[in-house]
């Protein structure tokens, strides 16, 4: 059914800065009129922040300043007060050690600002993969009206004739100049062809799979997810959504309205329909805690384990997200789950609509990017949770990017104890393996990389590349950018550095692989497994002080989300006590 508005005019949160003649009040207003703002802008109109993830170090956000602009008018239109302000950009092309590090970092930036400063709703602008699960995070945790707006996938790269897919071909062509097969000189020549317009990468990677997310779960107008950065469209979608959060102030749409149980199973289907990323699952189970729904790993499984991936994007697939913006978008999608009965219909979205009502009228223009069911990638896409011996919490891997012939497969461990070792080792033609083995990387997971790098899809060895081999079985507990591909098994639980199985094996165990049955298994005796188990020291460092430290004592297991714990659930918009 139709969400139902609260009854309308209400008090506002910004009242108690803005809305009296006390001293307070006054002192409020006055500084804020140093922007030159007109007295009618504090007579009880709603005010919107316009959360902002712009920054130059966050290439795929460097564009969203003009975002910020339309997300204004639409404000203004709508009878709203719109502030803006910038929060933490997490950005996973230049931050290092990894931008997984700081998304609590960002969220709990999120959450405290909007809490702290007098706004009655909230536009969520984002784009690089972590500033969308961080500021839903944030935003859940304190549970105001508030609407996602990304900034869009860049646009196609093309190279000697070629899609360059932003992140996929980067892995490619390194692996084609360590075969032989395309030199230096064209590596370089091709870099100019990888990011040729502001945006996001132009795969359905995870900055693009988190924009199908928020769209998936409500939280983002229909059709938001694909729209190019470029196209004019974006920059329309931007100003609607201004104009959609000052109404949903008035009908007082949370978070926790949106966010429910039936929202995240369409989001977990939804993944699997488009061949989304494999952070989506980490990201959504940390998002789920913060609004207190009770996913798990199994959820993703049984909720996502029989959909099709009928989106032929990158990775998985031949195209781009131009294309699929083309033939449709995610509405596209969402509309073949409702007909094949694999939708929540009812479940309420941002716009005070139904899912259902919002995609049941669209049409798919282009059946080789968004394929009949018959012609899917994958009849059993979503994300593949392995149990067993090596990951008795549990472990991923991505079907529609794994080879076929892998997805059964027994074979020799070669282990590298962390990703210096395995860098030190790979390149050497002296190191004992060949395509039958499986590369088994350990600490490089929350605590132990620290923040759980995107290191998973370990290159194979060049001796290995110049029969022609591009795939072999890689374990680890470290994450994948959603760009890449392979028979990659990631977020093995619990990881090598908290002690888990994972960081007791040794070269030569052998490793079986079942994706069909979900399982991996070590294949030791359970003796043997606990002998060594009881003999394991942590080898990673220990952080002594600042941000990292607070990472590695409270992080969570990737099984839960990567979470704090102590940002688990939601703390709520109660105003903060005023001091002056």
């Amino acid at each position: 059914m139709a969400f139902k508005p609260a009854k309308w005019p209400r008090k506002l949160r910004s009242t108690e800065w803005f809305g009296g003649t006390s001293r307070d009040h006054i002192y409020h207003r006055s500084w804020m009129k140093n922007q030159g703002l007109p007295d009618d802008l504090f007579d009880g109109r709603p005010v919107i922040g316009i959360c902002n993830t712009w920054s130059q170090l966050t290439p795929c956000n460097a564009h969203l300043r003009d975002l910020a602009e339309r997300v204004k008018h639409g404000i203004y239109e709508a009878g709203g007060f719109p502030v803006e302000f910038p929060v933490f950009s997490t950005g996973e092309s230049t931050l290092r050690p990894t931008a997984m590090m700081f998304r609590n970092l960002a969220s709990m930036d999120v959450e405290e600002a909007i809490r702290g400063t007098p706004l009655d709703g909230v536009v969520l602008l984002v784009g690089c993969d972590k500033t969308t699960p961080s500021l839903l995070m944030g935003a859940a945790s304190v549970d105001i009206p508030s609407i996602v707006v990304t900034g869009g996938p860049m646009l196609n790269g093309w190279f000697q004739g070629e899609r360059v897919g932003s992140g996929t071909h980067l892995w490619k062509f390194s692996e084609a100049v360590k075969a032989g097969e395309m030199t230096q000189e064209e590596f370089l020549e091709a870099e100019a062809a990888m990011s040729r317009s502001p945006g996001s990468c132009n795969t359905m990677g995870t900055a693009s799979t988190m924009a199908s997310m928020a769209e998936a779960l409500g939280m983002a107008l229909s059709g938001n997810a694909a729209i190019p950065a470029v196209d004019s469209r974006r920059r329309v979608i931007a100003h609607l959504s201004g104009r959609r959060i000052v109404q949903m102030v008035k009908d007082d749409l949370k978070p926790s309205d949106i966010l429910t149980r039936e929202a995240f199973e369409n989001a977990i289907r939804t993944n699997g329909a488009i061949g989304g990323s494999t952070n989506a699952v980490i990201h959504l189970l940390a998002i789920a805690g913060r609004v207190g729904i009770d996913l798990s790993l199994d959820d993703w499984d049984k909720a996502g384990r029989d959909i099709p991936t009928i989106v032929n994007l990158m990775p998985s697939g031949k195209y781009l997200m131009e294309e699929f913006f083309y033939a449709g978008g995610l509405p596209v999608v969402i509309k073949r789950l409702g007909e094949a009965g694999m939708l929540n219909k009812d479940a309420i979205t941002v716009s005070g609509e139904t899912m259902w009502d919002q995609v049941k009228d669209v049409k798919n223009w282009n059946e080789d990017v968004i394929l009949p069911a018959e012609k899917a990638l994958t009849s059993q896409g979503g994300i593949a949770v392995l149990k067993g011996n090596l990951a008795p919490n549990g472990a991923v891997l991505k079907p529609s990017a794994a080879s076929p012939h892998l997805m059964q497969h027994k074979g020799r461990a070669v282990v590298f104890e962390d990703i210096d070792d395995y860098k030190a080792k790979i390149n050497d033609d002296a190191l004992d393996i060949d395509e039958t083995c499986v590369m088994v990387l350990k600490n490089c997971g929350p605590k132990g990389y620290p923040g759980m790098s995107e290191v998973g899809n370990m290159g194979l060895p060049p001796k290995v590349l110049k029969k022609g081999i591009t795939d072999m079985v890689r374990i680890s507990d470290a994450r994948m950018s959603g760009t890449a591909y392979g028979t990659v098994v990631l977020h093995t639980s619990p990881e090598a550095a908290a002690g888990g199985p994972l960081a007791v094996v040794k070269n030569g165990d052998m490793i079986e692989l079942d994706v069909p049955n979900r399982k991996i298994h070590l294949d030791i005796s359970e003796e043997e497994l606990s002998a060594r188990l009881a003999d394991w020291k942590p080898s990673h460092h220990v952080p002594d002080s600042g941000y990292a430290r607070l990472f590695h004592d409270h992080v969570q297991g990737a099984d839960t989300g990567a979470d704090f714990d102590f940002l688990k659930g939601c703390r709520g918009s109660a105003v903060p006590k005023d001091s002056h």
